[in-house]
C-alpha cells in the first residue's frame, strides 16, 4: 500500500503530568524508581528563582536525598556534562531530576548517557548511538519552548569546535515529564518570547518535515494554534495564568511533534549559529525562521498552506506565491509583536563567517528531514538574507 497514512511510524513520549503543581509530585516519582539519592541538575538562574529549592524540598519530604549540580551554561558544554558525570558517580546517585530550561535538561541527558555507557559525551553524537539504558530521568521544565522534557534530542555545545552536537535516541526520552505552568512565571519577557517562538519553530518544522505523519501532524497544528493565539497576549500581560498554561501546552505539543518527525533547516542553521557565537537558541531560530520558510516553500507548498490556514490567514482565491508572502509576513509580525526584531548582523555575524556556519549546518542531523534539499551555497544564501 502506498497511501501515506498507512506508512509505519514510531512515536515516543514520556509519561506526562501536566498542570499547576505538577512539580510537587517529583518525590512520588523518584520513590517509584526506588531512588535513594537523586542527582538534581539545574542552573544558577533557576536556583535564584526558587524552583530548585522547591523541588529539593519535595524530594526531602519523601525522604529522598539529593545532590545538586548547577554548573550549567545557557548552552550546555561538553566539559559541564563530564563534570556532572564525575559528581553523579562519586555520590552514587540513582535517578536524575532536571529543573530548568533546555540547558539543564540537555546536560542531565548527557550525564545519564555517559554515567551508564562510559567514554566521553562527544562519542554519542548522531542517531541511536547509545547501547545501554540510562538512569531514570524526571524533568521539570521552567520555560515554555525547548521541549527537552518530552523529546528524544540532546543538544550539547562542543566549545573546542564551536558547534552544537545532536544526540538523537529513544534512550534520552525522559521517563517522566512534570510540566507545571507555574514554573514559567519567573521568566522575563525576552525569555518568554524567545522560548515561545522556539516552540512555534518546532511545530512548523515538524509539520513540513519529511518525517511527518498523522501522529505528529495533530500535535504540530495544535501547537501552532495555541502559540499564535496566546504568546503575544502573554508577553503583553505576563500575569495571565490562562495564557501561560496555553503556551506551555503548545510547547509540549510542539515537542511531541518534533521529537518524532524531527526538524529542518532552521534548527540545523540555528545549531551551527548558536555553537559558533554562543547565542540563545530561541533567538537564533527566530532570526532564521521566515528566511527558511521562503527557501523551503516551493517544495512544501501544500503543507505551508495548511500552516497559513492554522494561523488564521485567508488562503481562498490566493495564488501559492501570495500565500507564501502572507505567511512570511505573519511570521515576521508575530515576532515583532513579542519584541523580537534582531538580525544576525546585530548579533555579531559577519559575511566572512557564513561559509563555516553553512558547512556545519549542512552536517547537522536536522537538515536530513528538511523538505527542500540544499547544498552549502544554499544555506549561505539563507544566512545572507538573515543578516
Amino acid at each position: 500500500m502506498s497511501n501515506a497514512i498507512s506508512n509505519l511510524r514510531k512515536f515516543v513520549s514520556p509519561e506526562i503530568i501536566f498542570g499547576a503543581g505538577a512539580r510537587k509530585t517529583v518525590g512520588n516519582y523518584a520513590r517509584s524508581f526506588g531512588s535513594k539519592k537523586v542527582f538534581l541538575v539545574s542552573d544558577p538562574g533557576v536556583a535564584a528563582a526558587g524552583w530548585l529549592e522547591d523541588v529539593r524540598a519535595a524530594l526531602e519530604a519523601e525522604g529522598i536525598e539529593s545532590v545538586i549540580f548547577t554548573q550549567v551554561s545557557p548552552n550546555p558544554r561538553t566539559d559541564e556534562v563530564m563534570q556532572g558525570v564525575e559528581l553523579y558517580q562519586a555520590e552514587q546517585c540513582d535517578v536524575i531530576v532536571a529543573v530548568g530550561g533546555g540547558s539543564p535538561m540537555d546536560c542531565a541527558k548527557g550525564v545519564g548517557i555517559v554515567s551508564a555507557n562510559g567514554g566521553h559525551i562527544l562519542n554519542y553524537e548522531g542517531i541511536d548511538t547509545i547501547d545501554l539504558p540510562i538512569p531514570p530521568l524526571i524533568f521539570i521544565p521552567t520555560t515554555a519552548g525547548t521541549s527537552a522534557d518530552v523529546s528524544q534530542f540532546a543538544i550539547i555545545s562542543d566549545q573546542n569546535e564551536r558547534v552544537k552536537i545532536s544526540i538523537v535516541s529513544k534512550a534520552v526520552v525522559p521517563d517522566v515529564a512534570l510540566i507545571d505552568p507555574e514554573t514559567t512565571a519567573t521568566m522575563d519577557n525576552f525569555l518568554t518570547a524567545c522560548t515561545g517562538v522556539d516552540a512555534m519553530v518546532h511545530a512548523i518544522e515538524a509539520f513540513v518535515s519529511t518525517g511527518a505523519g498523522p501522529l505528529t501532524d495533530m500535535h504540530a497544528l495544535d501547537a501552532i494554534r495555541l502559540i499564535n493565539k496566546n504568546l503575544p497576549q502573554l508577553v503583553a500581560n505576563p500575569l495571565d495564568s490562562e495564557r501561560r498554561e496555553a503556551v506551555m501546552l503548545g510547547s509540549m505539543k510542539a515537542g511531541l511533534a518534533f521529537s518524532n518527525a524531527i526538524l529542518g533547516a532552521v534548527h540545523a542553521m540555528s545549531h551551527s549559529l548558536g555553537g559558533y557565537l554562543d547565542l540563545p537558541h530561541g533567538l537564533c531560530n527566530a532570526m532564521l525562521l521566515e528566511h527558511v520558510i521562503d527557501f523551503n516553500y516551493r517544495d512544501a507548498q501544500d503543507r505551508y498552506k495548511v500552516i497559513a490556514e492554522t494561523l488564521e490567514l485567508e488562503t481562498h482565491n490566493r495564488s501559492s506565491q501570495e500565500i507564501r508572502r502572507v505567511l512570511v509576513d505573519k511570521v515576521i509580525n508575530l515576532k515583532q509583536e513579542v519584541g523580537l526584531y534582531q538580525t544576525l548582523s546585530q548579533q555579531g555575524v559577519k559575511t566572512t563567517d557564513l561559509p563555516q556556519l553553512s558547512e556545519k549546518a549542512l552536517a547537522d542531523l536536522c537538515i536530513l528531514t528538511n523538505p527542500r534539499s540544499s547544498n552549502q551555497r544554499d544555506l549561505e544564501v539563507v544566512y545572507e538574507e538573515a543578516l
